[in-house]
């Protein structure tokens, strides 16, 4: 049934929607929910071995990546360990959805290049405050994607034996962190 007064979307929107929609976080909104996310979707371009942030970092941006690898990687002594690589569709920076957040580990493009969309932490913020079906999706999508990692996190230190390989915890993560 064809609505008479439905808002129409260019192509380009539309490509936009079917991006957001194939990430956890973005999964339940409506289009109309997700248009108020195209003016704030910044397209980047880093190259191989570009930090995207640090752990500790304040959390000021949520990136969701359209091409390419990013590894996540924990800080050990004097060198970086990868427990993840991210692939495209998923988000990292997921806490950037939490006011007075700091980054938990340090993200590097690992491929030669990727492309992330970037979302401001003060646009999701807003959009949060005058939007409140949006934000209580969102945080029901991030409870959901922190649960699952909860969840790969017990299970890789049940099968490790007291050898905890935190890699293993990652093995299965599809929606980035």
């Amino acid at each position: 049934m064809i609505k008479p007064f439905s808002k129409s979307y260019t192509k380009e929107q539309l490509e936009l929607f079917e991006f957001l929609l194939k990430n956890k976080l973005f999964s339940e909104l409506t289009l109309k929910e997700l248009s108020e996310f195209l003016p704030h979707l910044y397209l980047r371009t880093y190259q191989q071995n570009e930090v995207i942030f640090f752990r500790n970092d304040p959390s000021q941006a949520l990136y969701l990546i359209k091409t390419g690898m990013v590894a996540l990687k924990i800080d050990v002594n004097d060198s970086f360990e990868t427990f993840a690589h991210i692939h495209p569709t998923a988000s990292v920076g997921n806490n950037a959805l939490l006011n007075k957040t700091k980054r938990v580990y340090n993200a590097i493009v690992e491929s030669e290049s990727a492309q992330l969309y970037v979302i401001p932490q003060v646009n999701i913020l807003s959009i949060f405050d005058s939007h409140i079906k949006i934000r209580a999706k969102l945080y029901a999508s991030l409870a959901e994607i922190y649960n699952s990692n909860t969840t790969n996190l017990m299970k890789a230190y049940q099968a490790t034996s007291g050898f905890f390989d935190l890699e293993q915890m990652y093995k299965n993560l599809e929606h980035g962190g």
